[in-house]
């Protein structure tokens, strides 16, 4: 049977995709195989792929294509959102590629390993239904004070462009025992920040009404965890934030003050064409309730634009909303057509130049708003999360609460601690400060 003793992964896409990439780290750890960091080093190759964007897909299909006409001497596997939406047409495509594993089941990773080293044939385990039985507590971080923690997965909401609820599956809760213990273990090991994933995490426990456990009340268990300094979550579907999670925010030491509160587009006609189920008027509603109960809170936004049939002035009410509400974050994308969802049967009848168009003119709003808000934090002192050294190794580098990165000078004993900056420059994205008097050092584990 052909040995394999190295891997080298690579993954595509968002936090969730990083997330599973750790759990599959930690279970071919577990069986004994050496990480590579050099693909050229590896006895096997992985990519964790993404669907949400069609860009992703074909710089995944390029990269692994150029494998197949290289001397193959590794094993190439294809896991993630990608062996969910193409399956066995992956095989056809890629004919090189030994086995194919979908979302649902990366606890399958050792036994498909197996299959295939045993029969010299290709292997694919696809199912589409998520069962919680992960082995979570496997997962191996290469981030020692920032960890992410799965509480829910899938997504029921079915938005018209979105391919998540069939590369995912139906929302399936994590039982929050589980979600718990990995959090006392984590900050056990030192870890100071947890960011709780899902793709809806508004929803936790809506599926599992025997638990009694909503996403506030799951967040009010973990604050109770001694030592875990802060929390944060993603991403949310406004229909979901509710009264009790504002205040949840309001109360809560650990819950840093940073919704994700995905707009996706400023026309009520095309958010009923995207099937997000909410109005402007409800979406502005839940924003003025939120910065009435939390009044520093910072928010973050996903918007589309270029969806089919969208006129100028409906771009423009988007570009309205966006400069009104002021997001601190924004996730900003033209529209990207997606084989298997509703809104690809329908004309992509905006013209990629105007497409352009539009993203250039809300990339350069957000870009003047971005600098507007971090001139009014100058002389500010804010609390960071220090995480690394910067380049400059005289420096270190973290996050405020709100999701700001800030850099200062400062020693490497500093790094795992909560310490207080005062802004004093900015630089692009990034505030500039210095350490005020360095907080009783925290232990790092």
């Amino acid at each position: 049977m052909r040995q394999i003793k190295s891997f080298f992964i690579r993954t595509y896409g968002c936090q969730m995709n990083e997330l599973d990439s750790e759990i599959m780290v930690g279970q071919l750890e577990k069986r004994g195989l050496t990480r590579t960091r050099e693909e050229a080093e590896a006895d096997l190759l992985i990519f964790n792929t993404c669907s949400i964007r069609d860009l992703a897909e074909r710089k995944v299909m390029g990269k692994i294509g150029k494998l197949g006409r290289k001397d193959k001497r590794a094993l190439i596997g294809v896991t993630g959102c990608m062996a969910m939406a193409k399956k066995d047409t992956l095989f056809r495509k890629l004919p090189h590629i030994d086995f194919i594993i979908g979302t649902n089941n990366i606890s399958d990773l050792n036994n498909v390993l197996d299959e295939v080293l045993t029969t010299g044939k290709p292997s694919i385990r696809t199912d589409d239904v998520f069962e919680e039985n992960l082995d979570y507590l496997v997962a191996k971080r290469d981030d020692l004070i920032k960890a992410y923690v799965s509480i829910i997965r899938g997504c029921d909401k079915y938005c018209t462009y979105c391919v998540v609820p069939y590369t995912r599956g139906q929302e399936v809760s994590r039982p929050p025992e589980s979600i718990e213990e990995e959090c006392r273990r984590l900050v056990e090991q030192g870890y100071k920040e947890i960011t709780l994933l899902g793709q809806n995490v508004n929803s936790y426990g809506k599926d599992k009404p025997e638990w009694n456990c909503l996403f506030h009340d799951l967040l009010y268990r973990l604050d109770k965890i001694p030592g875990l300094e802060r929390v944060r979550f993603m991403t949310s579907h406004p229909v979901d934030i509710t009264l009790d999670l504002m205040k949840a925010i309001r109360d809560l030491p650990s819950l840093c003050e940073f919704v994700h509160f995905p707009l996706q587009a400023g026309s009520n006609r095309i958010l009923k064409k995207m099937h997000r189920i909410y109005t402007v008027e409800q979406y502005l509603e839940k924003v003025a309730q939120l910065r009435e109960i939390v009044p520093h809170v910072s928010l973050g936004t996903d918007i589309i634009v270029g969806f089919p049939t969208e006129t100028e002035e409906e771009f423009q009410q988007t570009y309205h909303w966006v400069k009104e509400i002021g997001y601190s974050v924004a996730f900003l994308f033209a529209y990207s057509a997606r084989k298997g969802t509703p809104a690809f049967r329908w004309k992509d009848d905006i013209p990629e130049d105007v497409k352009n168009d539009r993203l250039q003119r809300l990339l350069s709003l957000h870009d003047e708003m971005a600098t507007e808000e971090k001139k009014k934090m100058l002389d500010t002192e804010v609390e960071v999360l220090v995480e690394s050294k910067n380049r400059d190794e005289l420096q270190l580098k973290g996050r405020t609460r709100c999701w700001k990165k800030v850099i200062f000078t400062g020693g490497d004993h500093l790094i795992g601690t909560l310490q207080k900056v005062k802004v004093h420059g900015y630089s692009h994205q990034t505030l500039l400060g210095e350490l005020i008097t360095p907080k009783k050092l925290l232990v790092t584990g």
